[in-house]
């Protein structure tokens, strides 16, 4: 795959949804080895064990969906890109088992709906597209304001299908085990819509949401490869190697040299931006309220992304709404319209002077959206998460997070991320949400509705992240 899109690309159709459930079963038989080893070059991989806390939980309510009562929802965490993996592995294997001890009888398969980026095939490839669609995936482009075609088939599915659904609250990967970003409205507003659908049907079962954390952790410390890893990112960047040699177990010595690192990037950048876009970035700190180095440099940090932010927006001709997390989401998407034409019905019938312009066109949407994925790297970055546990995983998160950055800009959007050693997952199951009892109240009052909307996105954040922390 190319670095950067050169020539205008059809449209971006809707992947119909077909699920099949003999490639599930052959998925399933796979699953060890595709956790185990990279088929991909951009996947860490190197999963050997997922464990589930809770599991009992998960098999009550497939019980209790089953047999009709409920309709269920999984909210879960989504950190890294084997989220759906690990889902997978977890309601595969360890939920019947959870379910076999406990003494209840659940039917095959052990499995659920799910939504998806439709941009992971853009960067994956469209092979992605077809096993997703029939493991039960729906995708959705997530900068519309609204993916009609997308959100009615989820929404049908999440109130008629055979099987209950799972969606990501957070939109994306933040490449933090540690850290919850901003949940988006959109899985409390389904559940609000399942609860109606099933009203106007008079139907009976119970709405329920349940959260689901994931949070990653290395079986030995990387200590060594780490500081491999910080030694290569070290050379590339321009600074001197400092290498620890001999003492390669002290998490402060790779906090540091982190930090150190962070300080010279974003200083580069802050000078990339105000020669070459004109940006007016100061050269002093941003804030002199900052109490510590970390907070200044992290108030470096996020006025920096939001001066790359700008520079794409000016060009999209978008005004700065919502968070950073909103604002990419608009950006992928305008990009996409000048990328992936709908106003044009065969690019192959162009003629050569309308297809060279739509060509340009598509190149420099395809650059000025390079920003956007600077900035969607570091949206979770906060000063603390260092300063507080210099833990192995957390070091090495940040250590990636830094080789995705200068890899997008040195010489692919796919890197082959680093493999720092073998991975354990934990997944926990958290207290089930009563979407229903919620709605209940609300029902005839529109503003009422709206506040419930967002009173349950913000109850789920708060779960998520309690989950995280125990």
């Amino acid at each position: 795959m190319p670095k950067f899109i050169t020539s205008v690309q059809p449209p971006l159709t809707f992947i119909p949804h077909r699920f099949n459930p003999l490639i599930l079963r052959i998925f399933h038989g796979l699953l060890p080895i595709i956790l185990r080893f990279r088929t991909r070059p951009w996947l860490p991989a190197g999963i050997v064990r997922v464990d589930v806390k809770n599991a009992e939980v998960l098999a009550e309510l497939y019980a209790q969906f089953q047999t009709g009562k409920i309709r269920l929802l999984m909210a879960f965490r989504h950190p890294e890109v084997e989220d759906p993996l690990c889902v997978l592995y977890m309601l595969s294997r360890l939920v019947p088992q959870a379910a076999r001890q406990q003494g209840i009888k659940l039917q095959y398969p052990i499995h659920s709906h799910f939504l998806y980026d439709r941009g992971m095939t853009i960067w994956a490839g469209e092979w992605l597209g077809w096993l997703f669609s029939r493991l039960g995936g729906v995708a959705v482009r997530r900068g519309r304001r609204l993916d009609k075609q997308a959100i009615q088939t989820a929404r049908n599915l999440f109130a008629n299908g055979k099987l209950p659904i799972a969606i990501a609250p957070e939109g994306g990967n933040n490449g933090h085990s540690g850290i919850v970003s901003n949940l988006e409205p959109g899985v409390a507003q389904m559940g609000f819509w399942c609860v109606e659908d099933l009203h106007k049907a008079h139907r009976t079962e119970t709405v329920i949401i349940v959260p689901i954390s994931i949070q990653y952790h290395y079986i030995q410390p990387p200590w060594l490869k780490l500081d491999q890893l910080l030694s290569k990112l070290e050379a590339d960047s321009g600074l001197p190697d400092k290498s620890i040699g001999d003492e390669v177990n002290q998490p402060e010595i790779y906090r540091q040299r982190i930090c150190r690192l962070g300080e010279y990037l974003i200083t580069e950048m802050e000078e990339f931006y105000r020669r070459f876009y004109h940006q007016d970035i100061p050269k002093a700190s941003v804030s002199e309220a900052s109490n510590t180095p970390n907070e200044v440099l992290i108030d470096r940090l996020h006025y920096l992304l939001e001066k790359a932010l700008q520079v794409s927006e000016q060009y999209f001709g978008l005004q700065p709404q919502g968070n950073f997390i909103d604002r990419c989401r608009r950006l992928e998407e305008a990009s996409w319209n000048l990328i992936y034409r709908d106003d044009l019905l065969d690019i192959n019938t162009l003629p050569p002077f309308k297809r060279g312009l739509a060509d340009w066109v598509a190149q420099e949407a395809d650059l000025r959206v390079q920003h956007m994925r600077l900035v969607e790297t570091f949206v979770a970055v906060q000063a603390n998460y260092l300063q507080e546990q210099p833990t192995a995983d957390r070091l090495a998160e940040t250590a990636l997070l830094m080789f995705d950055m200068l890899s997008r800009i040195q010489s692919s959007t796919l890197p082959g991320r680093s493999r720092l050693g073998l991975r354990q997952a934990t997944l926990k199951v958290g207290e089930p949400i009563c979407v229903t009892q919620r709605w209940e109240k609300v029902q005839h009052d529109r503003q009422a509705a709206k506040r419930a909307v967002n009173d349950l996105t913000q109850d789920l954040q708060l779960a998520l992240e309690h989950l995280i922390q125990d």
